[in-house]
């Protein structure tokens, strides 16, 4: 039976992910706006979570109507059958998202929502049921534009972006689902090598493994929203969890540097936790005395763009960026996501090509700079490819986007401060409805939540009702590409003996 889904993105991610929902077999497949609607059955749901790089969160449309005010969302909301959604005992939590001059308040509207759903299961039953905002059984997502209102179920719980191999942070982390989303923009699945100059803590590494070998990026998560759902399939999930089939082999190697001891040794242990030791090499090396690589590469980077560093040491540094890809990266291709125009303009390259991307709030660019030796026609004419057909569509079904924005006002001449290392500045955070971005008065909370989210208020792990069963193999790769095994009853890592 195929049921309604929707997939929430990043602006400018929709038609990678639109791509990866079909090779995964969704029908009816439509991009919106942060989102891609399809049809699929139970396991196309279950594959969506478990399989895909670009996704934030799967919802399951359960109604659809239209309403002018809080009162008219309570009367549909009560028409629904609940006991077909929350059984006895069970918690839930509802999340809204609102774009509408009739509904000011979006709090008010998921206050709303939670008594119509409560007063009729009371009505119903003579319980109440319980409210959980940190670990509902049930989650429920309502979105309103205009007057057109959609009730979801929320089947992925935490932000798909929330992996599961990330032990520490850096300030400022790359997202995950950006990070594959860079990569898959890029074309690269492993057919050389790769490097992220600028690591930090190891996102776009980990992120360009798992695409390389082809592994889901489900597969270190703990649990996901619909495992509670009424009518989950435990064998079904199981066989999908532990479908190893579509994995291959990577032949190169993936090399990450930064400047930053601290983002160094971050890097190194979210490597180790993921798996790919054998994969990824971290090295302090600052982007100055950056070389040729001996192979053929691709770059793909997300270097500093900070609102609080003196003009004149931002702008030093994207000029040597392009200083050393000009001299030292000939004969490949180099990717750089930023934000500020002139800091594009002190690289000095002319990119082969220009993507709108968002990151958190911000409009960036993300460019793509073929480095080749000597003149573009005699490049040509020796069969060098500057812009292939796939990319020069991918170009122009993002003009639309990219007709109506603007890029980030110039640095002010007199802007700046003291600050002298180029890793020292602050970054300009925004809190966003978008999952998986933080404001800058967050970040020490983000991660101490961050350790602390295998454990609830009650010191139990949370997920263990979804892992109590034995049918699950354990997540070993040390006899294919790594020296360590992580098992997924346990969740915790195997050391083996050197």
């Amino acid at each position: 039976m195929e049921f309604g889904f929707i997939a929430k993105t990043f602006m400018g991610l929709e038609p990678l992910l639109a791509k990866e929902l079909t090779q995964l077999g969704a029908n009816n497949v439509k991009i919106g706006r942060r989102m891609v609607s399809f049809t699929g059955d139970k396991e196309i749901m279950y594959r969506a979570n478990f399989q895909l790089h670009t996704a934030i969160r799967i919802l399951k449309p359960i109604a659809r109507f239209q309403a002018k005010s809080a009162d008219d969302v309570y009367a549909e909301i009560q028409k629904i059958d609940w006991s077909l959604y929350i059984e006895k005992g069970k918690t839930f939590s509802v999340d809204s998202v609102v774009y509408s001059e009739g509904f000011r308040n979006s709090r008010f509207v998921t206050y709303k929502v939670k008594d119509a759903i409560v007063d009729q299961i009371r009505e119903h039953t003579g319980d109440r049921p319980n409210i959980s905002v940190s670990n509902p059984d049930i989650r429920l997502n309502i979105h309103i534009a205009e007057y057109d209102c959609t009730l979801s179920l929320d089947s992925s719980g935490d932000s798909l972006h929330r992996r599961g191999y990330r032990q520490e942070l850096v300030e400022a982390p790359l997202n995950e689902v950006l990070a594959a989303g860079m990569i898959l923009m890029s074309g690269w699945q492993g057919e050389t090598d790769f490097i992220d100059p600028m690591c930090g803590s190891g996102t776009l590494l980990i992120e360009a493994a798992l695409i390389a070998r082809n592994i889901s990026p489900g597969v270190y998560r703990k649990g996901y929203a619909f495992e509670r759902w009424p009518d989950f399939d435990q064998d079904l999930f199981d066989q999908i969890y532990n479908d190893d089939s579509q994995e291959r082999e990577f032949s190169h190697h993936i090399y990450g540097y930064d400047v930053d001891i601290k983002a160094i040794n971050t890097a190194r242990l979210n490597v180790r936790a993921s798996g790919f030791t054998k994969d990824i090499t971290i090295e302090q090396v600052d982007f100055k005395n950056f070389t040729q690589p001996s192979s053929k590469s691709i770059m793909i980077t997300n270097p500093p763009y900070g609102e609080r560093i003196s003009t004149p040491n931002l702008l030093s540094t994207y000029k040597m960026i392009g200083e050393r890809l000009k001299h030292q990266f000939l004969g490949n291709d180099a990717w750089i996501l930023s934000y500020r125009e002139e800091c594009f303009d002190q690289i000095g390259l002319k990119p082969s090509m220009k993507i709108p991307v968002y990151n958190g709030s911000l409009e960036c660019e993300f460019r793509k700079y073929s480095l080749f030796d000597g003149k573009l026609k005699i490049f040509r004419s020796e069969g060098g490819v500057i812009k292939t057909d796939d990319e020069k569509k991918q170009m122009a079904e993002r003009h639309r986007f990219k007709k109506n924005r603007e890029f980030k006002k110039r640095l002010e001449e007199k802007a700046g401060n003291n600050e002298g290392d180029i890793r020292s500045f602050t970054f300009h955070h925004h809190f966003s409805d978008i999952d998986g971005f933080i404001g800058e008065k967050s970040f020490k909370r983000r991660i101490s939540q961050e350790r602390e989210r295998e454990c609830g208020t009650d010191g139990k792990k949370r997920g263990e009702h979804k892992r109590s069963d034995n049918k699950r193999k354990d997540f070993s790769r040390d006899k294919k590409y790594v020296q360590r095994s992580y098992n997924k009853h346990s969740k915790s890592f195997n050391d083996d003996e050197d």
